[in-house]
């Protein structure tokens, strides 16, 4: 007899590259995953990997079943999520976020989920947009909210907010409170680089105008940067809002550039192939939740209780 468990053995065989990958995914072990697969060949009298190969690579038999298997999981999936009351659903949710969106309002965000899928186990990445790319792709993410410098064709993306950016120094490092961009160049630059979503519209922009500061300092990590700024190692361009107890507290200075640069719009994604009722309402959560003025938001409802 067919099972789903079969299914979803050469399903995630196929999706993530083997089958230690494989049984992984589905919490068992790789004789497990094996064994299923085999019970497929044996049922239907044919070989569906081809074995004189190193790597997982599906026989012409394979592939039918491969989207033979897609197609009954995604139907199952489908039917499971809009007949289950939502505190019944039960399965891991696997979300990447950028350390932005971290540290304002995915608390708040996690709150809410568990608030209305209290049986969901919530898995969170902090990381920079392409490697968060890259995860999702692979099968290792379910959902990522990341800057709309993301395009991939095989994602579904939805707009869900904006990041207000500020120039930011030491206290004293700029002495105007408005300085033309290419005056500005003097100083050190730290940057996010080419990890990073953020990192990348501002260069672009920078490009764009023709400009290419004297010194440059790299780094991947948001806090890094913060820190360095902070310390009066150069000017960065921060999220402005998020970021007012430093001001308030003389650690930062804001100051504005002409012309101004652009302001860094979020997408939340998935993959096309993953579309789901279930992912389409945590998308309709983070557009509620996705404010970045203010750091470490709770829950309102959930700190009520």
């Amino acid at each position: 007899m067919l099972t789903f468990k079969q299914l979803e053995a050469i399903y995630w065989v196929v999706e993530l590259g083997g089958f230690a990958q494989a049984a992984a995914r589905l919490n068992t072990t790789q004789s497990a995953v094996s064994k299923r697969v085999q019970e497929l060949e044996s049922l239907f009298d044919t070989p569906l990997f081809d074995r004189t190969l190193r790597t997982a690579q599906l026989s012409e038999k394979g592939q039918e079943m491969y989207h033979i298997a897609k197609s009954l999981l995604d139907q199952r999936n489908a039917a499971v999520e809009a007949f289950s009351r939502a505190d019944v659903i039960e399965r891991r949710l696997r979300i990447g976020v950028t350390e932005v969106a971290a540290m304002t309002w995915m608390p708040a965000l996690m709150a809410r989920i568990r608030l209305t899928w209290p049986r969901v186990i919530i898995e969170l990445d902090a990381d920079a947009m392409v490697p968060l790319r890259d995860k999702l792709l692979a099968g290792e993410l379910d959902l990522i909210v990341v800057p709309s410098e993301l395009e991939d064709s095989r994602l579904v993306k939805e707009v869900v907010g904006e990041v207000e950016m500020g120039w930011m120094c030491k206290p004293g490092l700029i002495r105007r409170k408005t300085i033309a961009l290419d005056e500005l160049t003097e100083q050190t630059f730290l940057v996010e680089g080419a990890r990073s979503g953020t990192g990348r519209i501002f260069n672009r922009w920078l490009k764009s105008l023709g400009v290419v500061p004297e010194n440059t300092i790299v780094s991947s990590n948001l806090v890094s940067i913060v820190a360095m700024t902070v310390s009066g190692l150069g000017v960065s361009r921060l999220p402005h809002r998020c970021l007012s107890p430093l001001i308030s507290a003389g650690l930062l200075q804001v100051f504005r550039v002409t012309p101004q640069a652009p302001d860094i719009p979020y997408v939340a994604a998935y993959k096309k192939e993953l579309r789901s009722t279930f992912l389409d309402a945590v998308v309709e959560l983070v557009k509620e939740c996705c404010d970045f003025s203010q750091p470490f938001q709770i829950n309102t409802t959930t700190a009520r209780r």
